[in-house]
């Protein structure tokens, strides 16, 4: 909406502050300007810089098969995938497949997630899911994972991109929530709503891709402090670094 100017008030002319020197460096700068989100902007091109970089990157949960990839992914939420990646081995040693999982109580789970976030539904969710899945079959479709325990639309394209199979959302974790506003391709900080904006500019052929290719952007170079901004390769079509630029 366009504001009418008063009748009969006079324009202030703007201040202008006198030059301090050099300006410095894009890292070190914060916008305080809230980042509006670009609906016309050719996202798919100008995102092909961390497509194609991040495109056969594996996640960063160090999973030997699609049965660790289910379980690793159900207790990395809330949880750091550093951690998980330490008490894998032992878990998994406990549990080597959806066989011995499924003949475990809670309470048995629960002593080797013992450090993890959540630990006492988690340990839960997993003797659910190992009862379902007793036949070791794990399901490829989002509607079919999210009907698992503990298993929500992030977890399920995680696994559903690491497994191969046809995106049917975008993984949106905590890094996308940080970098996708900042781009300026996404505002809001509740996963859904991005993720819902993020599949409404985003052509379903890279649905896959995208979310982790944003991710591993936050985890390298789009940090929560000092970004690497000279650094990124799309800050050409950032908005967070041309508010700082300015």
């Amino acid at each position: 909406m366009i504001r009418k100017k008063s009748k009969g008030t006079p324009t202030k002319p703007a201040k202008v502050s006198a030059k301090k020197g050099p300006k410095k460096e894009a890292e070190k700068a914060t916008p305080t300007k809230k980042i509006q989100p670009q609906k016309s902007r050719a996202w798919d091109n100008l995102l092909q810089p961390i497509l194609k970089k991040y495109e056969n990157k594996k996640h960063p949960l160090d999973y030997k098969n699609r049965y660790q990839l289910l379980v690793m992914t159900l207790l990395s939420a809330q949880d750091s995938d550093r951690h998980i990646n330490a008490i894998a081995p032992a878990f998994f040693e406990k549990y080597p497949s959806m066989k011995e999982l499924a003949a475990a109580t809670p309470t048995a789970i629960m002593e080797q997630i013992k450090g993890v976030r959540n630990f006492g539904n988690k340990s839960q969710w997993l003797a659910a899911i190992a009862g379902a899945l007793i036949d070791g079959e794990i399901p490829n479709t989002m509607q079919e994972l999210t009907a698992l325990k503990g298993i929500g639309r992030k977890s399920a394209s995680v696994i559903i991109r690491e497994s191969g199979g046809h995106a049917e959302g975008i993984i949106v974790d905590l890094h996308v929530v940080r970098v996708a506003p900042r781009l300026g391709i996404a505002e809001g900080d509740k996963p859904d709503k991005i993720e819902k904006q993020l599949m409404e500019k985003i052509d379903k052929r890279n649905w896959n891709g995208v979310g982790m290719a944003i991710s591993f952007l936050g985890r390298e170079i789009c940090r929560p402090s000092n970004p690497k901004c000279s650094e990124c390769p799309i800050n050409s079509a950032c908005d967070f670094f041309k508010q700082i630029r300015k």
